[in-house]
Order: structure tokens, then C-alpha cells, then sequence
């Protein structure tokens, strides 16, 4: 019988050995820039003011839908500011959906420029990915939902799919010059649209 001490490996011992093929794993070390996580109002988040993406209705309403439908299921993304606030990288529709609305947030430690580099990042990133049209159709097939909202957004995205040509600008862009004005509510936002097209401005509504 074998009378010696059992020894416990330690994680050194046991760990798999690294994937040598892979050289951006292996020589390069990747910083984990997530700090924490927090619950606040969703009204109390600072809304970055190069957010270049706005939201069409039918985006809201989609948003909407699956929070009726599945409910919240995606954290904010933000960066802390020295005064405490929170700072918003990804989620500024999430945001304005429902201000009272308590929502978690992943809290990153980077500087306001690494804030821009990712605001510039997360969403073509995720754009740039292309999509597999069976498998695409197939999940819409077997997952059925009572949302029109919802069901109308997955359409326009299978609409995308067979008629790229026709979601493709065609015009040449004009160049503009702009003004944004950030509101603190809906209450406000339309009292400043009545005030502009009195002046006879040319206005209209944004939800970022």
C-alpha cells in the first residue's frame, strides 16, 4: 500500500498550458478596465456629449417591448467623473427610456480620452459583423413573441438582409451646420421646439 501523503497540486501545476499559436494572448497582457458595478437612476447618469448615435422611434419602441417582453437584461456602460457622477459610454437610449427607471451600470476606469476611443468603438465594432441569413431566419422562427414593436424591429433588420442595396444612402451628403441642445426632459424639449419654429426655425426632436 502506498503510504505517502497525498499532495495537492497547486493551479501553477494544473493550469492548461497557453495557446502558442494565438500570439496576441500570449505576448500582449489585456488590461481588465471594469472596476465595479452600480445601481443608480437612470436620469441621474451623464449623458456623453459625443454620443454620435440617435435613435429613431422605432428603436424606442423596440427597446420598449423587450423590456415588457423579457425585461432589463443589458448593463449601462460608464466611466466615473472626479466629482462621482457617472459618465455614459453605451446606453444613452436605455438612459432616456425611462429616467426614474433604476438600471445597473458596469463602471469602467478609464480616462476621457479612452472614453471617446470606445464610444467610437463599441457599436461599429458590433456593426462590422455579418450576419448568417438561415440561422438569422431560422431564430426568428422559433421564437415567437406578442410585441408588435418587437416584431417589427426583427423585420427591418431581415429587411436589411435581402434589400442591402436599398438601406445604402443614395444621395450625396449636403453639409450643415448644426446646433444640439441638450434638454432635461421631454417637458422642456417641447417647449423649445414650439419657441424655435415660432422663430422660424427648422427644428426637430432627438432622442440620444
Amino acid at each position: 500500500m502506498n503510504t505517502e501523503p497525498t499532495r495537492i497540486l497547486d493551479e501553477a501545476e494544473i493550469a492548461p498550458e497557453p495557446n502558442t499559436h494565438d500570439a496576441s494572448l500570449t505576448t500582449h497582457h489585456i488590461r481588465n478596465r471594469i472596476k465595479g458595478h452600480r445601481r443608480v437612476r437612470a436620469g441621474d447618469l451623464v449623458p456623453h456629449e459625443w454620443n454620435f448615435r440617435y435613435h429613431l422611434p422605432v428603436q424606442r419602441a423596440a427597446l420598449d417591448a423587450i423590456y415588457r417582453d423579457v425585461g432589463f437584461a443589458r448593463s449601462l456602460l460608464a466611466f466615473e467623473l472626479p466629482d462621482g457622477r457617472l459618465k455614459l459610454i453605451d446606453g444613452h437610449l436605455r438612459r432616456d427610456l425611462d429616467p426614474d427607471m433604476p438600471v445597473d451600470v458596469e463602471i469602467l476606469d478609464v480616462t476621457e480620452e479612452e472614453a471617446r476611443k470606445l464610444l467610437l468603438t463599441i457599436d461599429p465594432l458590433a456593426a462590422l459583423a455579418h450576419t448568417q441569413e438561415e440561422i438569422h431566419q431560422r431564430l426568428q422562427e422559433i421564437t415567437p413573441t406578442t410585441e408588435a414593436d418587437l416584431q417589427a424591429a426583427w423585420q427591418a433588420e431581415a429587411r436589411k438582409l435581402l434589400e442591402p442595396e436599398a438601406w445604402k444612402p443614395n444621395k450625396k451628403m449636403v453639409e450643415q451646420f448644426l446646433i444640439l441642445v441638450t434638454c432635461a426632459d421631454e417637458s422642456e424639449q417641447g417647449r423649445l421646439l414650439g419657441r424655435f419654429k415660432e422663430m422660424g426655425l427648422t427644428v426637430k426632436a432627438l432622442v440620444a
